[in-house]
């Protein structure tokens, strides 16, 4: 008798339950939209931090850089004079560690023995300073004021040079160098990079002479898979290309780690430790912990870094997660409230019915279950119209995919934010890096859908149910008269 009953009032009432259906729709298409907007969020600071962080860092480990313009950091080069007037080619190149101090090779040890770790692993940040060219009757040594034609070799901004005594025609050539721990491939800044031409590191390649390049550093230099480059007199063979997921990538070009250690002198030393946790909800506690028992260093988990990210992208994010929260709220208070209203009204213009069926011997229970059975119906059809439309929002979002700007670096990060890139010389400008946005839906954002349709459809039945509660036989009489 209830589902009979049920059937014939929903078809017979159909436009009024469809206006129920529809607000309840509205505001749930409006929940999965911004769920998802916010989910796509997510993932595209995700995706950038992976470029600077590496994928699969929770935290790095760190020592602040000395003072900018101390003159024992500041590379010198020297030539000798020519005696002709048509001079003669020279080159001179300087490896330095860049951005951070070194730290010893068994705090990388230290720091995977703490509790919580469940891996660490060391890098060595360099940057190398290559100066050639025809050089007559003078000196030329590197120092504050500019000279000579600069060349176009890497990212960072080019060294100036100072001529004495003669005439020059020179290039100055800068790219970055970063030494991996090829044992440890699962973790550091080549894990942003996608190799796309040739291979990565095996893990007996621990000292051998061999590179992979960037994708754009390798375009520019036209370096392919097989093809040779030359660091301070060393020679290193391309074993692959890699691409980075997102941005820039972490360096020109990753060689060992102790190949990286020979070249700049700096034997069993980093510059970065890369940290991995056993547990995301333990990497406040492990921070806490590293930054006791090792002093001096400077501890940034990817939360740090996340709130040095500005742009669009920290915008919208901040729109979604906070303004478009309270709106899906807002909306679904008042779809609620409506729902219940309409079921309300509803029931008040059914009294004769009601009250016929009190006369004929039905109770209140029995009049209200079929009043609450009729409301859920209405929330289930305004749920599956809600997730209909929300899941073609949320497509619209993905087929458009609006892009985003993020910028890094710049705006204050401080050494925590140094401290995050793995890189050389990220913390010495800003990088904006282009995001596209997503919006993907999860089961559990349909499953909360469905929860809310089944809460209004209760919502809007307590109304109706309390009003049919309070109907009497005899006002079906009165109703008669």
């Amino acid at each position: 008798m209830f589902f009979t009953y049920l059937r014939r009032e929903l078809r017979r009432r159909r436009k009024a339950a469809l206006v129920v259906a529809s607000g309840l729709a509205l505001g749930i298409a409006l929940v999965i939209v911004v769920t998802s907007v916010s989910a796509g969020m997510g993932r595209a600071q995700d995706k950038v931090l992976q470029s600077l962080y590496g994928l699969g860092t929770d935290m790095t480990v760190t020592k602040a850089a000395a003072p900018a313009g101390s003159s024992s950091e500041r590379p010198r080069f020297r030539f000798d004079a020519q005696d002709d007037d048509s001079g003669g080619e020279q080159s001179s190149d300087r490896v330095m560690v860049q951005g951070f101090q070194t730290l010893a090779g068994s705090t990388v040890g230290k720091v995977d023995a703490q509790s919580g770790v469940a891996d660490a692993v060391g890098g060595l940040s360099l940057q190398v300073v290559k100066v050639s060219g025809a050089f007559t009757r003078g000196r030329f040594e590197q120092g504050e004021s500019g000279g000579g034609q600069v060349g176009r070799g890497g990212a960072q901004p080019s060294p100036q040079g100072r001529v004495e005594g003669g005439g020059a025609d020179f290039d100055v050539n800068n790219y970055s160098v970063y030494g991996t721990d090829v044992t440890k491939p699962a973790l550091g800044p080549l894990t942003s990079s996608k190799i796309t031409s040739g291979r990565t590191f095996t893990t007996s390649e621990t000292n051998a002479k061999v590179a992979v390049a960037d994708a754009a550093y390798a375009k520019e230099k036209k370096l392919k898979a097989g093809s040779t480059v030359t660091v301070k007199s060393t020679e290193f063979k391309v074993v692959g290309i890699a691409t980075a997921d997102s941005g820039d990538a972490a360096a020109n070009l990753y060689i060992p780690l102790k190949r990286a250690q020979t070249l700049v002198d700096a034997k069993d030393k980093v510059t970065t430790i890369y940290v991995k946790a056993t547990d995301s909800q333990r990497i406040d506690s492990v921070k806490s912990e590293i930054g006791k028992n090792i002093p001096g260093t400077t501890v940034t988990t990817s939360a740090d870094l996340a709130d040095t990210v500005s742009g669009s992208l920290s915008t919208a994010s901040s729109l979604a997660a906070s303004v478009g929260k309270w709106l899906s709220i807002v909306v679904l208070v008042a779809a609620f409230l409506v729902a219940g209203l309409l079921t309300s009204s509803a029931v008040s213009r059914r009294v004769r019915e009601f009250g016929t069926l009190k006369a004929l011997g039905w109770t209140s229970g029995r009049v209200t279950r079929q009043v609450v059975g009729e409301a859920v119906v209405n929330g289930l059809v305004g749920g599956a119209l809600g997730i209909a439309l929300g899941l073609a929002g949320a497509y619209a979002v993905t087929a458009v995919s609006p892009t985003l700007q993020a910028q890094l670096g710049g705006g204050g990060g401080g050494e925590g934010f140094r401290g995050g890139f793995g890189g050389p010389g990220r913390a010495a400008a800003t990088k904006t890096l282009d995001v596209a946005l997503t919006a993907p839906v999860s089961l559990t954002t349909i499953a909360l859908a469905v929860a809310l349709a089944v809460t209004g459809g209760l919502i809007a039945g307590a109304f109706g149910g309390w009003r049919a509660s309070r109907l009497r036989p005899a006002d079906a009489l009165r109703r008669v008269e």
